[in-house]
């Protein structure tokens, strides 16, 4: 079976200039541009011997001292890749120059008013902009993608990803000041890929909870369900706190068709930073036979390929107008939409039993 992994790439790829020197930086953008032939022509970041050493280690031409000097001094037509926390990113946002093109890590923003700010800024500004949702481009959600549109699973009835890891949230350092953690800058992935396969939901149903060994973080697991109406089920469970071995962790994300399945196991998130191997396998029934599964050679992970195709798509739509542009800021202001409805409901609690102590009800 002939599955496609591969997203087209631009005609004329351009200068990227990157705001930003953390370790999604130095982990995944650097690497994928790499592999793409992306030129990177300079960096920046507010810890300059942090942007300078980025810049020895991929051959960066130019470290800036400043936002300002990269604006100032960037090529022509530059792309800019601005990876740095939610909460900087309002202030940032207005000094690039009118018309850009700029690609935004997510989260887009901290909350839905931010988001609502960010995207009235792009629009009066005029940006050709983006969020880095780059999980749709991961060459195995784009195989899945493939088949699910060839039809081979048929009616697409199930989406489920589920997360059993142990996460070193200390490599990220600002976490701890963040009132919102776990849906907002992991658990969005799955929402946003999700609505790009099944479309807006009606609803959001969602617990998200903190963990005693982690007293200072927000909360760090999460149970979450998208309303797709009464015959598709689209799920999210996430425990980023399994401490006890590699044996049972899981990190998967599967479909399920009225005619096949696809699982795929994101090696990435376990014995993170370092990771495991992944696996794209297949099921598809074939009249009475026993169903088998199958497993297919995906050239490319999450982690760094995705992110070719997240600056890739980004370049082909500042390229040419009519083409699309999936992740725009215009809808993953839609995903930011999701993450709100998902708070409200975690913070709204379930329904309360009848007859017990906290119900409102009397006996």
């Amino acid at each position: 079976m002939q599955i496609n992994d591969r997203i087209p790439m631009p005609d004329q790829p351009r200068p990227i200039v990157i705001i930003g020197a953390g370790g999604i930086v130095s982990d995944a953008h650097l690497p994928a541009y790499q592999i793409a032939g992306f030129k990177v022509a300079g960096i920046t970041d507010i810890k300059q011997e942090k942007a300078a050493s980025l810049a020895q280690k991929f051959s960066i031409p130019k470290v800036y001292a400043s936002v300002e000097q990269a604006v100032a001094d960037a090529p022509a037509n530059t792309v800019f890749d601005i990876a740095v926390p939610a909460s900087a990113l309002l202030e940032l946002l207005p000094k690039f120059p009118r018309g850009a093109g700029i690609l935004i890590q997510k989260p887009m923003g901290e909350d839905l008013a931010q988001a609502r700010q960010l995207l009235s800024i792009c629009r009066e500004r005029e940006y050709t902009a983006a969020v880095n949702f780059q999980l749709r481009t991961a060459p195995p959600i784009i195989a899945a993608r493939h088949l699910i549109e060839e039809g081979c699973l048929g009616e697409l009835l199930d989406i489920e990803m589920r997360v059993t890891v142990d996460t070193p949230w200390h490599l990220w350092d600002f976490f701890e000041k963040c009132q919102r953690v776990e849906i907002l800058y992991h658990s969005i992935h799955y929402i946003d890929l999700i609505r790009s396969f099944l479309g807006d939901p009606k609803g959001v149903y969602a617990k998200t909870v903190k963990h005693p060994k982690m007293i200072e973080m927000a909360s760090v697991r999460t149970t979450l369900m998208l309303d797709y109406g009464e015959f598709v089920r689209a799920t999210i469970n996430t425990n980023h706190c399994h401490e006890f071995g590699l044996k049972h962790q899981e990190s998967y994300l599967k479909f399920e068709g009225t005619q096949g399945a696809i699982k795929i196991h994101l090696g990435v998130l376990m014995d993170y930073p370092k990771g495991t191997s992944d696996k794209f396998e297949v099921c598809l029934l074939q009249g009475e036979e026993e169903a088998e599964w199958q497993s297919y050679e995906i050239r490319g992970s999450w982690f760094p390929e995705a992110f070719i195709g997240s600056m890739s798509s980004l370049m082909r739509k500042l390229e040419g107008p009519s083409r699309p542009l999936p992740t725009s800021v215009e809808d993953a202001f839609v995903t930011m939409s999701c993450v709100e409805a998902a708070y409200q409901s975690s913070e709204g609690g379930g329904v309360p039993l009848y007859g017990s102590q906290n119900s409102k009800a009397s006996a």
